[in-house]
């Protein structure tokens, strides 16, 4: 499989503001770009924090600017890191974009969900047969009626009950290695545990 780069996919044109931008301006550049969030700089190119529509919304119509707004520290990532890697960074922190820097921390570009999305050209159908024929199946030796695997946006959410406890995460390990996922939700439960416990209900 070839694994693709954040640099391949960001766009090097970012929308950014600094420490000084006051909340209206922020609000401004949001609604104008049709973006969920903007890097906040030094003078330096160097990345403080991130403001998104959630810290505006939070703070009201209030006299905040960025420097107040921010989220601090920023989560970033390098060109040279895979775009897999970089959607599970996403996926984890529950955020759509990531700064990318370069050594010195300089910003050179943003990366976007959607941006990421787009490399593996995969269709969410595409993935659930995967998932369900080479993993559950092929690998796990698990009746297709074991596990329930829906996909939406490359996340995948397993649900249904295993024999036991052991089981599950071979499943959900499995699951983040099929190439376009970029999440793993794991409602799997079980009937018996390692200890010979068995689960409720």
């Amino acid at each position: 499989m070839e694994q693709h780069i954040i640099g391949e996919v960001m766009t090097s044109e970012v929308v950014l503001a600094h420490r000084a931008t006051p909340h209206q301006e922020l609000v401004g550049l949001l609604d104008r770009h049709r973006i969920s969030g903007v890097p906040v700089v030094d003078h330096d190119d160097k990345v403080l924090g991130v403001v998104s529509g959630t810290d505006l919304a939070r703070a009201g119509a209030g006299t905040l600017t960025a420097g107040e707004l921010m989220s601090t520290p920023a989560i970033t990532v390098h060109p040279e890191q895979s775009v897999s890697g970089a959607a599970r960074v996403m996926e984890r922190h529950g955020i759509e974009r990531l700064p990318v820097v370069d050594e010195e921390d300089r910003l050179i570009g943003i990366a976007t969900r959607r941006d990421l999305l787009r490399v593996f050209a995969r269709t969410d159908g595409t993935i659930r047969r995967e998932v369900i024929d080479k993993v559950m199946l092929a690998a796990l030796g698990l009746p297709p009626e074991a596990v329930d695997v829906s996909v939406r946006d490359g996340m995948v959410t397993l649900t249904g009950r295993m024999a036991l406890s052991s089981d599950i995460g071979p499943a959900v390990r499995s699951a983040w290695q099929v190439e376009g996922v970029v999440g793993v939700v794991n409602g799997l439960t079980y009937r018996v545990d390692d200890a010979g416990n068995t689960e409720p209900g």
